[in-house]
């Protein structure tokens, strides 16, 4: 014969999780960034415009998630030739495929301060699990007195994630580009984030 519990314990099993908090991200203190080797060389670049949403939840990083669109177009590594042999369908096909977007499906902790964001990265149309390291670097309260100068933001987090991926698996470089001498195969993708509450 089954127990029934009693209504109340029924209700905190079934009570919903609290919501993590948004964050509002600040464009101009963050900063989406890549390195790939030219032969030998680490060739340094950035994306300008992009879209990044932040659900952070300090006491169960779990509950946490996080997406990013960003678009090829803006793709800028101080050589405007470079940039736009990028855009073309030598490498990104940014008219067919304007936007990289990343999704979370799950967040994990790692340790005090770090989580590991597991999601898809599509790029080219192509989709791809990785797993994104996200360092919390700070979590700060604004004094009152300074929240004025600060836009009315009563706090600010900063953030730092990276992880590496083989541009092949998203098919960004074809026919003689494909290869690996010239352009190398692995990206080391960085993004750098401040974000805030108000």
């Amino acid at each position: 014969m089954k127990k029934l519990l009693p209504a109340a314990a029924v209700g905190l099993t079934l009570a919903a999780a609290p919501a993590p908090e948004a964050w509002n991200v600040d464009a101009s203190h963050t900063a989406v960034t890549f390195s790939v080797n030219h032969f030998f060389t680490p060739v340094n670049g950035q994306f300008d415009d992009y879209e990044i949403d932040v659900q952070y939840d300090e006491e169960n990083p779990a509950n946490s998630t996080v997406e990013a669109r960003i678009a090829v177009a803006s793709v800028n590594t101080n050589n405007d030739r470079r940039d736009e042999h990028l855009r073309s369908e030598d490498f990104f096909e940014a008219d067919a495929h304007p936007y990289i977007t990343f999704k979370s499906t799950a967040v994990r902790s790692t340790g005090e301060g770090n989580f590991i964001a597991t999601g898809d990265l599509t790029i080219k149309g192509v989709t791809q699990q990785v797993e994104l390291p996200v360092e919390v670097l700070g979590i700060k309260e604004i004094p009152a007195e300074m929240q004025a100068m600060l836009g009315g933001s009563k706090r600010v987090a900063s953030f730092q994630a990276g992880t590496t991926v083989d541009r092949r698996d998203f098919g960004v470089g074809v026919g003689d580009w494909a290869a690996t001498l010239v352009v190398g195969g692995d990206v080391e993708i960085s993004i750098a984030l401040e974000a805030n509450q108000k």
